[in-house]
């Protein structure tokens, strides 16, 4: 909130600054000044994000042997209880996992996608359900 009230400051600053963008189109001309300085901000930010992960600046401290185990072991689980549920339940979990659009998963898997919300709770439920029975509640 804060570097967008910057930014706006920044432009009228330019505005100010540019008597030939204070005539009858000034509205325009903030408008667009302002649409290119919040588009240039998101580029710049986006881009200081890409170089501190490329360089490691902000990274948590590495995963303790504990933890990897800890992850290894949920992750067997998870497959576990995966298998162990019917083909389709299982097919709809794994695609939701991946980011899939309901429509896309209705593709997928050939069905209507008016039902793929109502099929991917069932499954979840089922997945809680044998998860439970093996494991317990763990977490």
């Amino acid at each position: 909130h804060a570097r967008a009230e910057e930014l706006a400051v920044e432009v009228f600053l330019k505005w100010w600054q540019n008597p030939r963008a204070q005539g009858e189109h000034a509205e325009g001309w903030l408008y667009r000044t302002a649409v290119r300085g919040a588009l240039d901000e998101l580029r710049r930010q986006t881009r200081r994000g890409r170089f501190e992960r490329l360089l490691g600046f902000g990274r948590e401290a590495p995963p303790t042997p504990e933890h990897l185990y800890a992850v290894t072991v949920e992750q067997q689980n998870v497959r576990a209880v995966l298998g162990s549920l019917r083909r389709r339940e299982a097919e709809l979990l794994v695609l939701r996992s991946q980011g899939l659009s309901y429509q896309e998963i209705a593709s997928a898997l050939e069905v209507n996608p008016t039902y793929v919300g109502s099929l991917i709770s069932r499954a979840q439920e089922a997945f809680r359900k044998e998860y439970l029975e093996r494991y317990g509640n763990q977490s």
